[in-house]
């Protein structure tokens, strides 16, 4: 049987099945190799004789990898396609993993790092560009929802496993042991998944009146700079608790490598609340006729409004109850707006658009949200606290609903399409 005949023998479930089947266990992978090195940290410092600066640097050097790797993909997901794009990704990413189970100097692990970053790059772009071609508009939020989980979901497993993995068989062998996972999740999208447009599903592509490359179109938009700038006070607060979460609970509050593994999957987990309720919420209120527009960027001022309230509690907690209740509220409504960011996209795009306007926003989002490990590195270096690194980014995460507030208005938007 040919992969085309393969593909067409399917029917319109098993394709969206497949395809957010592979899409959630690529982004389980995914986070749990963004956090091995967060879980890792104190282990890695004492090895390798690094102070938090520069553990602070290692985190931003996959950030900023991931944020400046979304600029090809600007056209590129469109011409290449998801399947062999993300494959690719899947296989540079995991690569990477594997190999830092064997360095043993700063330098060498830094440029790891920064090929981990390149490689997870494509994930959101082909993502949202599958979810977009493959689900219609009334269960689009759900399924957002479910990729989007996979990041959460991967987070709050982390801390527990890979602990035990840790501690069991060491860091180097828990990074291999991932690396080699995700080799085999990148021969099953590219063996199982198809793009819509290479099935007998096959939809015309939407045209547009202008003509114009992705670069000039997007960027020209008032809307886009806003979804730019907004989205980087979202992934600001989430990299930061991604990065620094663990290490927060040892040093702060005091508990031991094995207990802090456990407590930090109670927020993690609260994240994916958030998630499967922002989709649930844009699918039910989507059907009743409201906007999609609208309801996205509701649910994502709202969100990050309280999200920032509840990392501003964690600065002041006097215990450690509090603290966690209150990086679960922020992480709960951060990924409440951030699942309606990825809906915002959708909706406020036409097809054509959809994976350049994810790479974009993932890339400018990064750009500010690259500072949050080193920064929080620093300041913890020379105040020996986390109150004002986590009173920084509640401020940025207000500054965030403030750009989706004023500038990422759907009214600056003009991207038409042909009649």
């Amino acid at each position: 049987m040919t992969e085309q005949k393969f593909a067409g023998s399917r029917s319109l479930r098993s394709h969206q099945v497949i395809t957010l089947s592979l899409l959630f266990l690529a982004g389980v992978v995914n986070f749990l190799d963004r956090s091995s090195l967060s879980i890792a940290n104190t282990t890695i410092r004492a090895e390798l004789h690094l102070n938090a600066t520069q553990i602070g640097w290692l985190l931003s050097a996959f950030s900023l990898a991931y944020g400046f790797a979304q600029l090809p993909l600007i056209g590129l997901l469109d011409r290449a396609g998801t399947r062999s794009v993300l494959g690719a990704g899947l296989i540079l990413w995991s690569t990477a993993q594997m190999l830092t189970g064997f360095v043993r100097s700063l330098p060498s692990f830094l440029l790891l790092r920064i090929f981990l970053g390149a490689g997870e790059a494509p994930f959101y772009p082909s993502g949202v560009r599958s979810v977009r071609e493959w689900f219609s508009s009334e269960t689009r939020g759900r399924a957002t929802a479910v990729m989007s989980m996979s990041q959460t979901l991967g987070l709050a497993v982390a801390p527990p496993a890979l602990t035990w993995l840790m501690l069991g068989l060491g860091w180097r062998t828990m990074f291999i042991l991932l690396g080699f996972s995700g080799l085999i999740v990148a021969a099953a999208w590219i063996t199982f998944h198809r793009a819509r447009h290479d099935t007998s599903f096959h939809q015309p592509e939407e045209r547009l009146a202008t003509h114009e490359g992705p670069w000039r179109a997007l960027l020209r938009q008032r809307t886009v700079w806003g979804m730019m700038l907004g989205f980087g006070g979202i992934n600001y607060t989430n990299w930061l608790y991604t990065s620094w979460l663990p290490g927060y609970l040892q040093s702060e509050r005091h508990l031991s490598l094995a207990r802090s593994g456990w407590v930090a999957a109670i927020p993690f987990l609260a994240g994916a609340l958030g998630m499967i309720s922002s989709g649930t919420v844009a699918d039910m209120l989507a059907r009743s006729g409201i906007p999609l527009t609208k309801v996205h960027r509701g649910n994502l001022i709202v969100g990050m409004i309280i999200s920032a309230a509840s990392t501003f509690v964690v600065a002041h907690s006097s215990t450690t109850l509090a603290a966690v209740a209150g990086i679960s509220m922020a992480l709960f409504f951060i990924h409440f707006a951030g699942t309606s960011g990825w809906g915002y996209v959708q909706a406020v795009s036409p097809g054509r658009y959809v994976a350049s306007l994810s790479a974009l926003q993932n890339f400018a989002s990064f750009m500010i949200a690259s500072t949050a490990p080193v920064l929080t590195g620093w300041l913890l270096d020379h105040t020996q606290s986390f109150s004002l690194a986590l009173g920084v980014c509640s401020a940025v995460t207000l500054l965030g609903a403030l750009s989706y507030g004023t500038l990422g208005a759907p009214s600056g938007m003009h991207l038409e399409r042909e009649a």
